[in-house]
């Protein structure tokens, strides 16, 4: 026995198919070939019927009244069949039922306000999908109308047609396409993501006769519904040159149904084409204003291939005349010599009338070699609302796995500052996607962010959309195109480095030379692109910046490396101490003066084959090395480095002779892996006031002192004529604090250090200026202060053994 729901027989009705199956387990759901044009009579006798109510074989060519079934049978009521059945009592007990299959099935309702409140981010986007469809119709009747040109007789024109009330919120778009049929009224608009554009494509695909490229939108089959963002009714009048006949359908926003009708209505009938009418919600009749209809026509759909036209009001001026005053008029009748001339003036009047919206062709279309450089800039002006020229632009196609179109420019100015590397979120480049614009919201999926300031368009022709066309999937083809923009956007910077004109590329740097020293520390693969771009002042220009090549090339023939140092400015830089002997030999040293300077070098590593070194990090090797002289000063100031290591304890990891210094007395240096003076300066100012963690990333402090200087040499005699002396234990102290000063670390106890030099000031200025009475009534006052010291000093005396 068989049980159909109503819903299931309604459609079978509904349907007119002409074959129908039943399966051979009860329970089975029951399948349905394409509809046909024509009705089916119930009663018709080449029906074929599978049921279980038989013996189980198939019997052809029976009519329906051969089961003995009631009319109302199709209502789902349970009625026995007649026919023949062999005696059951004789048989074996039937098998148990197969178990019953059903399909998922999606409530419509649902599936539409999933797609209305969750697929699309923005409201206006529904104009795009709409003129979308528009185009894809027109590209179809154009295909089409190669082999069969009776398809576009009876309207030439291929255009869309916007009409915006604003009153009554109603908006209306209209265009000459290749219209519908009822059944494919019923096959795109009545089953949700069914797309119209995708079968067309398809049967292109297999025809193998067809060729030539296609600029058809539509691949998802839900941007009609993108109408009801904004509708709380729709309806689509749409007549195809196939039919003979205007057909209607209508929708309600949350319904689950909808309804076609034949229009009959002779002012509503057009040619061929579709209409389609908006119902606007209360909350979106603003949509209908026709300047925001225009702006949105312009941002969207500005470069699609078909013309669009919208119902603009208009003016023009005209002068009309103007009624005389009464007592003028009388004094001119009286003078009858005087000859009268008619007073006019100037009003507007303001008519109503189609307006081409998009006709602005898309430039990355032409030929490179035909647009001219006036050409470009006036692009770049008008996209991205700009004033000034931009410093160089690329326009190029790729071709071959991922193709697509593209212009670039290079911004003369940074819009968000100077100091903004870190914002991602630009609206710099504006996506396209056969010449439809899909956004200019993007996080990194076509430039990394230290290129966020590069401006463009990118169109494509299969670029991997989701289905609301707003965000780009990732995918291999996407890191392709990035790859190639990155590329074509290095090369134009490269292309303004090389100018005559160094101005233009000194402006560059000066606003967005730290984007690119951001490159150097996330895009290390880049880094052959991006190290010549980079400038840098140094020992030997300290006004105007140079590259790395420059650099290179004024390397001394024994140098082996890259040195520089980082400081919080060039004046600290060029005296620190640690440039005394590479300024005497003439080496030249990079000053890395901004806060991002010394990652992005460290990151480099080389350039070159030459190694970037730390003149500020221990263990520096000039290439100058006198191992005799080295043992010798080891000899001679080795107990001495022990000494003061002893008294400085665990403020510095070692104490060693320099091969660095000429004129300071001593220096204090990083360790090869640790943080250098800069950058522990960087991350206290970073750390927000808590310092803790940042004992546990500092790195080992080397103290190196010149042997060569007076103060070491005074050092090392008081060191073998008296360790215990408290003057010289103050006096490594204070050395230590200045070197710590002076190497650009900061103290930990600044007042201290401050207290020390003015004792030491003290004993130096002490009597210098003086007259000699003052000197020697100080004199007497040393000489009593040190005489009541001594008073003071009582020694213990032993009693019975005890003190």
């Amino acid at each position: 026995m068989l049980r159909l729901s109503k819903r299931s027989v309604s459609t079978l009705l509904r349907s007119g198919d002409r074959s129908f199956r039943v399966a051979a387990a009860a329970g089975t759901s029951i399948s349905r070939s394409s509809p046909s044009t024509t009705d089916v009579k119930r009663g018709d006798t080449e029906s074929r019927w599978y049921s279980s109510l038989t013996d189980g074989k198939c019997r052809k060519s029976e009519s329906l009244a051969h089961f003995n079934m009631k009319t109302n049978w199709f209502m789902g009521n349970r009625y026995e069949s007649s026919a023949a059945a062999s005696d059951s009592s004789s048989q074996a007990p039937p098998p148990p039922p197969p178990a019953e299959k059903f399909e998922y099935q999606a409530e419509v309702s649902r599936l539409m306000d999933l797609i209305v409140n969750s697929l699309y981010s923005n409201k206006e986007v529904f104009l795009r999908e709409l003129i979308s469809n528009a185009s894809d119709a027109l590209d179809k009747l154009r295909y089409l109308s190669v082999t069969n040109p009776e398809l576009s007789k009876d309207a030439a024109d291929l255009d869309i047609r916007i009409y915006a009330d604003k009153e009554n919120g109603v908006i209306t778009l209209t265009d000459s396409g290749i219209g519908m049929t009822r059944e494919e009224l019923v096959d795109c608009l009545g089953k949700i993501a069914q797309s119209g554009t995708a079968k067309f494509l398809k049967s292109l695909k297999d025809n193998k006769d067809a060729g030539g490229d296609n600029n058809l939108i539509g691949q998802f089959g839900v941007g009609f519904y993108s109408a009801f963002l904004v509708a709380d009714r729709v309806t689509v009048s749409t007549k195809s040159p196939k039919s003979d006949k205007q057909y209607v359908w209508e929708g309600e926003e949350g319904s689950s149904s909808y309804t076609i009708k034949e229009e009959t209505d002779p002012q509503l009938i057009i040619p061929r084409g579709t209409r389609i009418t908006l119902h606007l919600k209360p909350d979106d009749k603003g949509f209908a204003d026709p300047e925001r209809v225009q702006k949105l026509v312009k941002n969207y759909s500005q470069f699609v291939s078909f013309p669009i036209y919208t119902w603009q009001e208009k003016g023009y001026t005209k002068e009309v005349e103007v009624d005389d005053d009464p007592a003028e008029s009388k004094k001119d009748d009286q003078d009858d010599q005087t000859e009268r001339k008619k007073k006019t003036k100037k009003v507007v009047e303001r008519y109503w009338d189609w307006e081409l919206t998009n006709e602005t062709q898309p430039i990355w279309l032409r030929n490179s070699k035909e647009v001219t450089t006036e050409e470009y800039n006036e692009f770049y002006r008008k996209t991205f609302n700009e004033y000034l020229d931009p410093l160089a632009s690329s326009h190029f196609t790729t071709e071959g796995e991922v193709e697509f179109r593209s212009i670039l420019y290079v911004p003369p100015v940074s819009p968000m500052g100077k100091d903004d590397v870190v914002n991602q979120k630009t609206k710099n480049i504006r996506l396209y996607v056969k010449r439809v614009f899909i956004s200019d919201d993007f996080d990194g999926e076509l430039f990394p962010r230290y290129l966020s300031f590069i401006k463009g368009v990118v169109d494509s022709h299969d670029l991997p959309l989701n289905v609301s066309r707003e965000i780009l999937q990732e995918s291999r083809i996407v890191r392709i195109m990035k790859k190639r923009l990155v590329k074509k956007a290095f090369d134009m910077i490269l292309g303004i480095s090389l100018s005559e004109n160094r101005e233009d590329y000194e402006k560059f740097w000066d606003n967005f030379g730290k984007h690119l020293k951001l490159g150097c520390i996330e895009d290390r693969e880049n880094h052959k692109r991006i190290a010549p771009l980079l400038r840098f002042f140094s020992s030997q220009s300290e006004n105007d910046m140079i590259s790395l090549d420059e650099y290179v090339e004024n390397m001394k023939t024994e140098q082996k490396a890259i040195y520089y140092i980082a400081s919080d400015s060039i004046t600290s830089a060029k005296n620190a101490p640690f440039l005394e002997k590479l300024l005497e030999k003439e080496l030249e040293v990079l000053y890395l003066v901004e806060p991002i300077d010394e990652v992005a070098i460290q990151s480099l590593k080389s350039y070159k084959d030459k190694d970037f070194i730390d003149i500020s990090k221990e263990d520096l090797d000039l290439g100058d090395k006198n191992e005799e002289k080295e043992a010798a000063a080891k000899k001679e100031f080795g107990q001495t480095c022990d000494w003061i290591k002893k008294r400085l304890g665990d403020k510095v990891a070692s104490v060693q002779i320099s091969s660095r210094l000429s004129s300071s007395p001593c220096v204090l240096v990083s360790g090869k892996f640790g943080w250098s003076a800069n950058m522990e300066r960087l991350m206290k100012a970073q750390s927000a006031g808590d310092t803790t963690s940042l004992e546990f990333m500092k790195g080992r402090r080397v103290f190196e002192i010149n042997p060569d200087h007076s103060i070491i040499k005074n050092i090392n005699a008081a060191y073998k004529s008296n360790p215990n002396d408290e003057e010289a234990m103050k006096a490594i102290d204070l050395m230590y604090d200045a070197a710590l000063v002076s190497s650009g670390f900061t103290p930990e106890n600044p007042a201290e250090l401050g207290g020390k030099i003015y004792e030491m000031m003290d004993t130096a200025l002490s009597g210098k200026w003086s007259s000699p009475e003052v000197q020697a009534q100080q004199h007497m006052t040393q000489t009593h202060n040190a005489e009541l010291l001594e008073a003071e000093v009582v020694e213990p005396v032993e009693v019975d053994g005890k003190k």
